[in-house]
């Protein structure tokens, strides 16, 4: 036990925070992106009797309730950040609660963008596959839509200046379907991962329109640039960026801030850390 309590032991591993201050919760979280889910998609998930008569009564109910928790969770988020700070939190207790409905209200407010950009992708993944026999059975089947869809809930938050709760969305989903979306990539609409496990999206990337991946894609980084301390210098442009309309195949490997230009495809298994012309075809 004194070794456990040891402070030379979880110097960085113990999380010490103000009395009264919330933690994230994962569970919470999950509950977040279900409820975003069956507002976006009604009738596909939670209440699956409702009926368009009684619509607009279950969309408002189901938006008080998400606005509640998302509160509750970015508070917890504004909390963790300032807890993490060396420095005096810049915001007390009660700021941080009226900057956390502010934050979710404008988040509320963009659900009907939420709406649109996953048409898209829908649109995208049953134009592209063969093997998809309607819009609901890519609503409720497919991966891709879910982790594209967590990925944009915590884009948006990252936008909206909240703190560790989008990673933690993203990362939900990676544990679900084997895609792995940093919420901090830019990804544009009509976007399609095929069967996708095992496809890793880095930070810095910036996808456009039309893009469509395959199972194993990986959209990384070439290396890590050090400071003068050996440390990893943090915030520098490193993944690829992917124009519109490209198609890249099963487990190939895009590294380093390269650009794919656009119309291009990239074969399966190939490693690329060179810019891709518009309209090239690489194959082994």
């Amino acid at each position: 036990m004194e070794e456990l309590a040891c402070e030379r032991s979880y110097r960085f591993l113990f999380h010490k925070h103000r009395d009264g201050g919330p933690l994230p919760s994962m569970e919470e979280l999950r509950r977040i992106t279900d409820l975003c889910r069956a507002i976006v998609f009604p009738g596909y998930f939670g209440n699956s009797t409702m009926n368009a008569d009684l619509l607009r009564y279950h969309l408002g109910m189901l938006t008080e309730r998400l606005f509640e928790l998302l509160r509750q969770q970015v508070h917890a988020g504004l909390c963790f950040r300032d807890d993490m700070a060396d420095a005096v939190p810049a915001l007390s207790w009660g700021e941080q609660r009226g900057l956390a409905g502010e934050i979710s209200a404008k988040f509320i407010e963009w659900l009907p963008e939420l709406r649109e950009v996953l048409t898209t992708d829908i649109r995208a993944m049953y134009d592209g596959d063969p093997a998809a026999s309607s819009f609901g059975e890519v609503i409720s089947c497919y991966p891709s839509i879910r982790a594209v869809g967590n990925y944009r809930i915590a884009h948006k938050l990252l936008l909206l200046g909240v703190p560790l709760i989008p990673r933690i969305i993203t990362e939900i989903a990676h544990s679900e379907t084997g895609i792995d979306i940093h919420p901090g990539a830019c990804i544009g609409d009509y976007f399609t991962i095929d069967h996708g496990t095992g496809v890793v999206i880095g930070e810095t990337c910036v996808i456009g329109s039309h893009v469509k991946l395959y199972q194993g894609v990986t959209l990384g980084a070439k290396n890590f640039p050090l400071d003068a301390d050996g440390n990893p210098i943090k915030g520098i442009q490193r993944h690829p960026i992917i124009e519109d309309d490209v198609i890249i195949y099963a487990n190939a490997t895009i590294l380093g801030r390269i650009t794919v230009g656009r119309g291009a495809v990239i074969g399966g298994n190939l490693w690329v850390t060179k810019d891709v012309a518009p309209g090239t075809i690489l194959t082994q």
